[in-house]
């Protein structure tokens, strides 16, 4: 009795955490080892890309990705750049991208080391094609540009693990609305980084995962106390009966 209870509390569990992750793409990776980044123009600053940091201020991005359907020359869809910066080597950490429902898109997060990008003429043009749209999209008021990375103010250089992030946004959807199949509207998102506690469990649900375990082992506990009662109660009554015999 007590094994299927738990089987039972398992299995709601799992369903809870499958459909909270419904609509969310994610990719694992460990931090790199330490680059040197130029403080001195140009920085990566001067790409105005937003950038993530392992910190919980600094972690997440609401934002607005482009999209587009796949074509033969992008296969994947639009193409988003970020910077995670002030990573720890070797540790691992996750990115994900999370979305509503009702904006049915296909996702593809992949980090690159900076040389990575630096050496692949098709990552660079990428790259740049999307930092010169950023650029273009910028106004007088400072507000609408992304924040810079503290640590590229100043001179000199400095030694960071550091990483791009590519997220391709390929819309996965039909309708018979013609607009909105020639112009496929921005989705709306939650960019995260999100560290791994002892390279094991990610920090966002670590109080979660505790509580499931408290809520399991008191669920394991009060089930088997509950069984021992109704088996002494069993075993009672069968005893009064033969007594009567």
């Amino acid at each position: 009795m007590a094994s299927a209870m738990m089987f039972h509390i398992f299995s709601i569990l799992f369903l809870l955490f499958t459909s909270v992750l419904a609509n969310t793409e994610k990719a694992i990776f460990l931090g790199p080892e330490p680059v040197t980044v130029p403080l001195t123009h140009p920085t990566l600053s001067d790409l105005r890309l937003h950038t993530l940091t392992p910190t919980p201020i600094n972690g997440t991005l609401r934002t607005q990705l482009p999209a587009q359907f796949p074509s033969p020359k992008h296969p994947q869809g639009t193409a988003t750049w970020l910077i995670l910066d002030n990573l720890t080597p070797n540790q691992r950490y996750e990115v994900r991208v999370c979305w509503a429902a009702t904006q049915p898109t296909d996702f593809t997060l992949t980090t690159f080391p900076l040389t990575t990008v630096w050496d692949t003429p098709e990552l660079m043009t990428s790259l740049h094609a999307y930092a010169t749209s950023q650029q273009q999209k910028l106004t007088p008021d400072a507000n609408t540009a992304p924040p810079k990375a503290d640590s590229d103010s100043g001179s000199g250089e400095r030694e960071a693990s550091i990483l791009f992030l590519r997220i391709l946004a390929a819309a996965d959807y039909f309708t018979t609305d013609a607009s909105l199949m020639r112009d496929v509207p921005p989705v709306d998102v939650d960019v995260i980084l999100d560290p791994f506690l002892f390279n094991v469990l990610p920090r966002s649900i670590a109080g979660t995962a505790c509580y499931i375990v408290a809520v399991a082992a008191v669920a394991f506990l009060v089930a088997r106390w509950t069984t021992g009662r109704i088996r002494g109660l069993v075993a009672g009554a069968r005893g009064s009966v033969k007594k009567r015999q």
